[in-house]
């Protein structure tokens, strides 16, 4: 079993070589290997996560090398968790791209540039998720940074540029602080291996495990975009194309959340920066919201309900307690699918009106009434309305809060509460003018076609029909949507939906992992062995 851990990040790597070996022929054996890579790395992260659950967690070490000098993949129930999650959700996004790609005659570019880039990111998601030391973490979330800057930057508009720029000089800052962070930690313990790092920093003064508590802390918190160190995402996200966007907002942010699930719960259990992150988590939560509330733009709204929602994240780990550490377990994985699912929607909506402007956009219910009902339950498991698994999730942090009965973890609640109704209130906006209201004159589709608003003489208001030019010189004509961005983006959505069929094992799955994290010596004798 231990042979396939390597698997999920190894394979992408080998398919990119392939694909850039063949070139922009044979289109269909491009998509066959992306598809396929993707498909096989899914069927792997469930055998992993299948088998880590029943057996503990599992540890595959690169060259036979002991844990102190080689490389160590450790599979336990956090990581394949996350893997099993982020594997449905990238092969869903390829097959989205692949089928956009096609539609739009673009397929060169697409199948020799994106879909590289996009499995170097899948290899540093997967790789970032089993890494059993800071430095290969560190390699992790560089072919991140790789990855995801050519993905961002496709197409080479002008805002695009400047986003990936933005984008790019933060990342490159993060991780110059992330290796300083590191040779801290190895100038003082000798080791980057996580497992003997969480034996070495228990013996050390106080003010040094502080130190590069809070070094690797901050790098943390810029890459899961929590607040003060947020406002950096609602301005690169939404630049980028639609797969890219929900690639991007469904898992970059949680790779940075899960690494500080395994900082805070493996290396410095109890440390002195629970009161830090319970303030993060609630400024994240409410800064991100309020800036919601007050967008215009679908894409940009969602980036900001993003960042909020990190916030119960960050909630659940700040309580340090195997509830609460359960509840944020839950919640990640609800919301990579659900997140991931909007902004797939909301590129459907940019290509059938050539906007995701809220001041352009009116009726789609009745112009589209699919990818209304794709927006509108996603938006409402977003929102937490019961008994979806938002509600569940956000339900299992608030008894966590409770449970704690600190001051500052009621104030989370509250502030949780609080977060979840204006959520609503952002999500049930955005549906009104975008799909309810009569659409406005101008309104445009794909192609440049105008939209006019006209009476429809059966007496209930107004029907869109499309004109060619100036609004009044109205003529038939269809906007052609490919049938696998539905089928893609209705599979996310169901499978979002399946978390609250399956949210009793679901939960139990998260407080199994939840306690074997905060019990640590699983893990630790799973890597080190006899070794210790």
């Amino acid at each position: 079993m231990e042979a396939l851990i390597p698997v999920p990040v190894v394979l992408p790597l080998l398919a990119v070589g392939l694909k850039l070996a063949i070139g922009q022929r044979l289109r269909r054996l491009q998509a066959l290997i992306s598809v396929g890579t993707l498909t096989v790395v899914l069927l792997v992260s469930l055998v992993l996560l299948f088998a880590a659950d029943q057996q503990g967690p599992l540890v595959a070490r690169a060259g036979g090398w002991g844990a102190q000098i080689g490389i160590a993949l450790v599979a336990d129930r956090l990581s394949t968790l996350m893997l099993a999650v982020s594997s449905a959700v990238t092969l869903c996004v390829m097959i989205y791209s692949l089928s956009q790609s096609w539609a739009d005659q673009e397929y060169k570019a697409s199948l020799s540039i994106f879909h590289p880039a996009y499995l170097i990111m899948v290899a540093g998601v997967s790789d970032a998720f089993l890494s059993g030391d800071l430095f290969n973490l560190f390699v992790g979330f560089e072919m991140l940074l790789g990855g995801s800057y050519v993905l961002l930057t496709f197409g080479g508009t002008e805002s695009r540029i400047r986003a990936g720029a933005t984008y790019t000089v933060i990342g490159l800052a993060s991780s110059l602080l992330f290796l300083v962070a590191i040779a801290v930690a190895y100038g003082a313990t000798g080791t980057v291996s996580m497992a003997q790092l969480a034996e070495r920093f228990s013996v050390l003064p106080q003010h040094v495990r502080l130190l590069v508590e809070l070094t690797l802390l901050l790098v943390f918190v810029v890459k899961a975009a929590i607040f003060p160190m947020s406002a950096w995402l609602p301005d690169s996200y939404p630049t980028a194309p639609a797969p890219a966007t929900a690639l991007f907002a469904g898992l970059l942010t949680k790779v940075g959340v899960y690494s500080i699930i395994r900082l805070e719960a493996l290396l410095f259990p109890g440390g002195p920066v629970g009161g830090v992150l319970m303030w993060a988590a609630l400024l994240t939560m409410l800064v991100g919201v309020l800036g919601a509330v007050a967008q215009t733009d679908i894409k940009r709204m969602l980036s900001f309900t993003l960042v909020s929602h990190i916030g119960y994240m960050v909630f659940g780990v700040a309580l340090f307690s195997v509830q609460g550490m359960a509840g944020a377990i839950f919640y990640v994985a609800h919301h990579i699918t659900v997140q991931t699912s909007l902004f797939l929607v909301t590129g459907m909506i940019e290509r059938r009106t050539g906007t995701t402007s809220l001041d352009g956009l009116g009726g789609l219910a009745k112009l589209t009434p699919v990818i209304a009902v794709l927006f509108f339950v996603p938006a409402m498991n977003l929102a937490g309305i019961p008994p979806m698994s938002g509600f569940l999730g956000k339900l299992g942090l608030i008894q966590a809060g409770v449970a704690d009965g600190g001051p500052m973890a009621l104030t989370l609640v509250a502030g949780g509460l609080v977060t979840s109704l204006l959520t609503l209130y952002a999500v049930a906006t955005t549906w009104n003018k975008a799909f309810w209201r009569v659409p406005p004159e101008g309104m445009v589709t794909e192609g440049g076609t105008v939209l006019e608003t006209q009476e429809d003489g059966d007496g209930d208001g107004a029907d869109p029909r499309p004109a060619a030019g100036p609004v009044g010189e109205t003529i038939v004509t269809s906007v052609t949507m490919p049938k696998l961005m539905f089928a893609s983006t209705a599979a996310l959505v169901a499978l979002a939906l399946s978390f609250t069929v399956l949210a009793g094992p679901l939960s139990a799955l998260s407080e199994r992992a939840a306690a074997e994290l905060l019990a640590r010596e699983p893990y630790i004798s799973a890597v080190l062995g006899g070794e210790r």
